[in-house]
């Protein structure tokens, strides 16, 4: 003989659960009874448990859609920052744990590589970083630069001529006294290797470096897209995506008035290096630019995500009827090109004057501004592209990186 009775076991309001009723038969052995209350507990606390590891883990993407180099997991009380491709033929993956200062460490994640943040001070070594922290306004967290001579940015120029950012000598042996005494919080480097000597020591001088793979980068979006690396360090995630957003944006209505286009002139692109012509390989984001502002590059189809290296003859073979040569290496003027080789004047591009450069645009320092720039300005490079090979659709638009070479 039995009877059955309801317990009602308040549930803490933290786990956001309903009242938990737990069915106990009274059976007439006490013993019976005792066994059945103690179960009924273990199973409610393990279900606490559980819940509250959900809690911690809980992870939601930040919908890193383009860039294929890194990827960001926000956690409830850390974020994790993923590098998935430091450096090229990459074959491992770097890690590190972003927890804001004051916050302790969480259990499970003891043991990893942890920066605190927001930053404060930081140590860059690319000027493609210089632009991406000017956006979120964080140009004054820079305190050292290796080779200070290549920024072209106005904005950061004036604090290097303030004194507000330090010389750090050559970014292959930087001078690491000088950065002790800046107290960086973190580098951000880049680098062709795992066996890289010189942030070796400065990690072992206690001082974080990250690797950041922005030019490796398969398309201009995905370059872009690094913003976000620099929004989570300074704790502006919502700031980087919003200024993400609108340059995919731009982009995007760019390439849809690309589509209008009749015709898809023929693109050459690329110069002799020591006999060798380097062109953009076919899955390379140059190639990219050059497909979505509805041209027909001769080298579309070719695979390989860096350059090409060919032979004058094989180039010249396909390339001398091309209606357009677009980034012909370092040269600036058409008298150049004839003095450096003079088979370039066998090009009908050459001939019909249609030659098109990135390297005109400079700033102060003689840096070259495409470089600098265009990695988080790529709606702005489509645009320029668009203009010289499409002039009707953009009727209004003046090129700001691409200049017609005299």
């Amino acid at each position: 003989m039995y009877y059955e009775l309801f317990f009602e076991i308040p549930i803490p309001n933290s786990l956001n659960l309903k009242l938990i009723h737990l069915p106990i038969r009274l059976i007439e052995s006490m013993k019976q009874l005792k066994i059945a209350i103690i179960l009924s507990f273990l199973l409610l606390i393990s279900a606490c448990k559980t819940e509250k590891k959900e809690l911690i883990t809980k992870e939601t993407n930040t919908l890193i859609k383009h860039a294929k180099g890194f990827d960001i997991q926000i956690f409830n009380t850390y974020i994790k920052l993923i590098i998935k491709s430091p450096y090229p033929d990459a074959k491992e993956v770097l890690e590190y744990i972003l927890i804001p200062k004051g916050n302790n460490v969480p259990s499970e994640i003891k043991g990893l590589k942890v920066i605190r943040i927001p930053i404060k001070r930081l140590v860059v070594t690319s000027t493609t970083h210089i632009p991406m922290l000017e956006l979120l306004n964080e140009e004054n967290s820079l305190v050292g630069f290796p080779n200070l001579q290549y920024i072209s940015s106005s904005k950061t120029r004036k604090l290097i001529a303030n004194g507000n950012i330090k010389e750090l000598g050559n970014e292959q042996d930087i001078n690491t006294e000088v950065l002790l005494d800046l107290q960086p919080e973190i580098v951000i480097g880049f680098s062709m290797s795992s066996n890289n000597k010189v942030f070796s020591n400065i990690e072992k001088a206690g001082i974080q470096v990250l690797l950041n793979g922005d030019w490796l980068e398969e398309t201009p979006l995905g370059r872009a897209e690094w913003i976000k690396f620099f929004g989570v360090l300074f704790g502006k995630e919502k700031q980087a995506d919003s200024i993400f957003n609108e340059i995919k944006k731009q982009y995007k209505e760019a390439k849809i008035i690309a589509k209008k286009a009749k015709t898809k002139p023929t693109v050459l692109s690329g110069a002799l290096f020591k006999d060798i012509w380097n062109l953009p390989a076919g899955e390379s984001f140059v190639a990219q630019f050059l497909k979505d502002a509805n041209t027909n590059y001769l080298w579309a189809d070719t695979k390989g995500k860096g350059s090409l290296s060919l032979s004058f003859e094989s180039v010249f073979e396909k390339g001398q009827y091309a209606e357009f040569w677009i980034a012909p290496g370092h040269y600036t003027s058409s008298e150049q090109l004839k003095n450096a080789n003079q088979h370039y004047t066998e090009f009908n591009a050459f001939k019909n004057k249609n030659i098109y450069s990135f390297a005109n645009k400079k700033g102060e320092n003689g840096g070259v501004l495409y470089y600098e720039l265009a990695p988080v300005q790529p709606h702005i490079v489509l645009k320029d592209i668009i203009k010289v090979v499409h002039p009707d659709l953009l009727p209004e638009y003046e090129p700001f990186f691409l200049e017609k070479l005299n």
